[in-house]
């Protein structure tokens, strides 16, 4: 009987990670309400680690591929801790992501916006815009005064 519920146990987490990467902590998250006594999840995923089909880098990767078209860096590295990635890897990742922060918000804000804004409470309401989206203040400054140079 252990052996059938280890398996099941087994294929929940494999068909997780079939639809995307997942850091550790969200795979024992995602099977924690099937786990039963005699299972020890820790084991099941130490051998998915070890065989190299569930790893935190891989899962921090597809986040920073996905989200940093359209988030900052301050919203991707919230979102990494939600996710249970250890702040060695996030703090390693940062620089990836300040890179294209600037053209990541001009992006953001352009298919948002388009026009410059027009008074004081228009452009409090593009910076609070992009600060909701995990852009720094630096960038937000940059974007804005780009585009006010535009007109």
């Amino acid at each position: 009987m252990k052996g059938k519920t280890e398996l099941s146990l087994r294929g929940r987490a494999l068909q997780a990670l079939a639809r995307r990467e997942l850091s550790r902590a969200e795979l024992h998250a995602k099977l924690l309400p099937h786990i039963t006594e005699a299972e020890d999840a820790g084991a099941l995923l130490d051998d998915l680690e070890k065989r190299g089909w569930l790893s935190d880098a891989r899962a921090l990767d597809q986040t920073v591929r996905i989200r940093s078209a359209r988030f900052g860096t301050q919203r991707i590295a919230h979102e990494l801790r939600q996710k249970g990635i250890s702040d060695e890897l996030i703090s390693a990742a940062i620089p990836q992501l300040k890179e294209g922060e600037l053209e990541a918000a001009r992006a953001v804000w352009h298919r948002k916006f388009a026009n410059p804004p027009q008074d004081q409470k228009e452009k409090a309401r593009q910076v609070r815009f992009l600060q909701s989206r995990g852009f720094s203040m630096d960038v937000i400054f940059s974007v804005m005064r780009i585009n006010d140079e535009s007109e």
